[in-house]
């Protein structure tokens, strides 16, 4: 009897976990159309997979964090700090203006008549707590609470300080190494842990979109669909051009379609689960064994790209607050257009990666150009797609940024993993080819 279980077993694990994801995804979408509400049943299933995602990612970014910040000098730190920050910053002020082009290409909203709704978000920030936010009052009431952002503010301060004392107090640089060491094993216990929430999940994500569909229903999407229509074009543009085209033809001189099929796990589970942060251990995987970047340099770039990197926000929100102007009857002028745009960069930094985040992101910026909060209720009923589109551009950018970044410091291995195949005979990239 146990022979024939594990037998299915074996072949159910030699299906490639994307194919998987893929396969529950369509059946749970599948399921929700066609039992609706009856569907809601199998929420907490998928509520347990969002649990347990969000459960790894504390402990991922501290553990990774400090693991690959050992490997570098404080010299070497600076340098793939310098460009990981300043590639996150164009590529989110890229992000925006293309939202706001397509946007005003587009006019999503116009003509529609705003019935009114009740905003249900708390009361938003200002750009100076945004700020301020950053640097937290307490680091373990940081960890404690999930303040993403201010955790790894202080791991990174940590890590370097550590790597500061071990290069200039040679008595303390044994005890610095087995600080580091001790974090490197939590670090590979924490992958283990990865693994087995992996293979659950793909439960997990027929679970969401069954739930998902038969609770909220198509219909639901289609008064809105302007809006979703010119959010996934601004998107699809923005991962063209910036990702593809500037980031991976031109800087990195690399294979775009070589980088897709690496970046394609992270993509599917981020648009799944709506959570950047939640689908960290899954970015970092394909960082490591299909993109072949070296950890010393993802170990750093894709936990700050979780937390900081918010390139779908930045135009989910200018689009969106384009469409919420539209739909009042206060179309934005040009010089209000330039002040959403600095609005939305600035605050899609300090957005949690986590879903329904860009709610409370979305406030913001409404009460920064003076729109009633009422929209935030009408434009709610379209989040959960938004979510999804938005959150996988955010993962794909931090790929794209940690490819160009180990390229630019010898931590890209173009001889293994998707660089070195034929993909579907378009390309074949080996080493020398860059």
């Amino acid at each position: 009897m146990l022979q024939p279980i594990h037998t299915l077993w074996s072949r159910y694990r030699s299906i490639p976990l994307i194919w998987r994801i893929f396969v529950a995804f369509i059946l749970g979408a599948g399921a929700g159309i066609a039992f609706g509400e009856q569907m809601a049943v199998v929420r907490p299933v998928g509520d347990l997979f969002l649990r347990l995602l969000n459960m790894l990612v504390i402990p991922i970014i501290v553990f990774t964090l400090l693991t690959g910040i050992r490997q570098l000098s404080p010299a070497k730190l600076g340098r793939i700090g310098g460009a990981t920050v300043g590639l996150y910053a164009l590529t989110t002020t890229l992000a925006g203006i293309i939202g706001l082009a397509v946007a005003n290409v587009l006019q999503p909203g116009r003509g529609l008549e705003f019935g009114g709704g009740e905003a249900q978000s708390k009361a938003p920030p200002s750009l100076l707590d945004v700020v301020l936010g950053i640097v937290p009052n307490n680091p373990v009431a940081a960890l404690a609470e999930g303040n993403l952002l201010a955790t790894v503010f202080f791991v990174i301060v940590f890590g370097i300080a550590l790597t500061y004392v071990r290069s200039q107090q040679d008595a303390l640089a044994d005890s610095v190494d087995s600080v580091f060491e001790a974090f490197e094993v939590g670090a590979e216990a924490m992958f283990v842990i990865v693994r087995g929430v992996l293979e659950f999940g793909v439960l997990g994500v027929f679970a969401l979109m069954a739930s998902g569909i038969g609770t909220e229903g198509i219909g639901l999407f289609s008064s809105l669909g302007e809006l979703v229509l010119a959010v996934t074009i601004a998107i699809v543009i923005h991962i063209g051009f910036t990702y593809l085209v500037l980031l991976m033809g031109v800087v990195a001189d690399v294979s775009p379609i070589a980088f897709l099929s690496g970046a394609k796990d992270a993509m599917v589970t981020a648009f799944a689960t709506r959570s950047s942060s939640g689908t960290l251990p899954v970015t970092m995987r394909n960082a490591d064994e299909d993109l072949q970047i070296a950890e010393r340099v993802y170990s750093f770039t894709l936990p700050v790209g979780a937390t900081a990197n918010m390139d779908g926000a930045a135009i989910r929100q200018a689009v969106t607050v384009m469409f919420a102007a539209n739909v009042v009857g206060q179309p934005l002028v040009l010089t209000e257009q330039v002040f959403v745009l600095i609005v939305a960069v600035l605050i899609s930094i300090g957005t949690a990666g986590v879903p329904g985040a860009g709610i409370v992101m979305l406030t913001v910026i409404l009460t920064q150009v003076g729109l009633p909060l009422e929209v935030v209720g009408f434009v709610a009923g379209v989040d959960p797609i938004l979510g999804r589109i938005a959150t996988m551009n955010n993962v794909t950018g931090d790929l794209a940024v940690s490819t160009v970044v180990g390229k630019w410091n010898d931590g890209l291995d173009l001889s293994e993993g998707v660089w070195s195949r034929n993909l579907s005979g378009v390309v074949e990239f080996v080493p020398g080819d860059d």
